[in-house]
């Protein structure tokens, strides 16, 4: 199957305060999404996830890389020459009360992106296209004269999901679209990606710090540490058998249903605080919080080992 997606050495550094250092929020990542799948970016708070995600869809400026959309180059394309590439990626925010605009009702929210990218529709067809969106996700004709503010935190997502996917796009970039709602309500919006995903034909880019949620919904993970990737690979397999000590702490934190049952065979959790990405640790940058760090993990920066099956990995141990 063929990458709807190539990201190669994706670089996103802010200015600072700190005597002119840079914030490294993303720093060197690669990784493709092939058409039809859903690829899961995870990891803690702060190491990067929605950023990168962000600078794929050009709301940020990338520092250095390249972003590869059905093998056009975007990384450096201007306004217009964007647009018409733009119908065919969309995003659905983290938070959906902050991604609506309260002075608008719903049909105008979801008929901007037809307003930009299908100019030439009458305005009977534009409402027919809004009334199929709210349909999909499970919204009726008559919430077309509301505000945002009329309706729940799940409702709000299923309209900013409407919104993403009037123009048909191929791509949908989702940044953490359960992490706002309610955990009855969680499930629903996943269903629903699944089922929307199935019925025409979408790729994902799934960005989320639940994990346990991601193993269900997700083809291929990314397990993304102080900017960087450090462990990829199927799903399946990352959560089977993590190599990386950061993978494996991370999947450690997961609540199982009974935790006096795994006590003693799972590996400790994370200990520590992330660092600063103003000033990365040299070498590894897991190293200051790695139960099994080594001398040259202080020096050395690891690079990228494939391991076999479509696996890779960054670490020393895997030299």
């Amino acid at each position: 199957m063929t990458n709807i997606l190539e990201v190669e050495n994706l670089t996103k550094h802010f200015r600072s305060g700190v005597r002119g250092h840079p914030v490294r929020a993303v720093d060197g990542v690669t990784f493709s999404v092939t058409a039809g799948e859903t690829f899961a970016l995870v990891g803690e708070s702060g190491c990067g996830k929605s950023t990168c995600a962000r600078t794929i869809i050009r709301l940020y400026e990338p520092t250095a890389g390249r972003i590869l959309l059905d093998g056009t180059d975007i990384s450096h394309l201007g306004v217009r020459q964007l647009r018409p590439l733009r119908r065919n990626v969309q995003m659905v925010f983290q938070d959906p009360y902050a991604s609506l605009n309260g002075r608008m009702t719903v049909r105008d929210i979801i008929a901007e992106p037809l307003r930009v990218h299908q100019p030439d529709l009458s305005p009977a067809e534009t409402t027919e296209q809004i009334v199929d969106a709210l349909a999909a996700v499970g919204l009726g004709r008559e919430h077309l004269t509301r505000y945002a503010h009329e309706f729940s935190g799940g409702q709000r997502q299923r309209i900013g999901i409407a919104r993403a996917l009037v123009i048909r796009p191929r791509l949908v970039l989702c940044d953490e679209p359960i992490s706002a709602l309610d955990v009855s309500i969680q499930a629903q919006i996943v269903n629903l990606l699944r089922d929307l995903q199935d019925e025409l034909g979408l790729t994902y880019l799934f960005i989320a710090h639940d994990l346990s949620m991601v193993h269900h919904v997700a083809d291929t993970v990314a397990v993304m540490y102080l900017g960087q990737i450090v462990e990829l690979g199927p799903t399946e397999m990352v959560y089977a058998a993590p190599l990386h000590p950061y993978a494996k702490g991370l999947l450690a934190s997961v609540p199982k249903p009974d935790p006096a049952v795994d006590l003693m065979s799972r590996p400790p959790a994370i200990e520590g605080e992330i660092p600063s990405p103003i000033h990365p640790p040299s070498g590894c940058r897991f190293r200051t919080r790695c139960p099994v760090a080594m001398a040259i993990c202080s020096t050395d920066e690891p690079v990228p080992v494939a391991v076999g099956d479509g696996r890779q990995v960054s670490c020393h141990l895997f030299k």
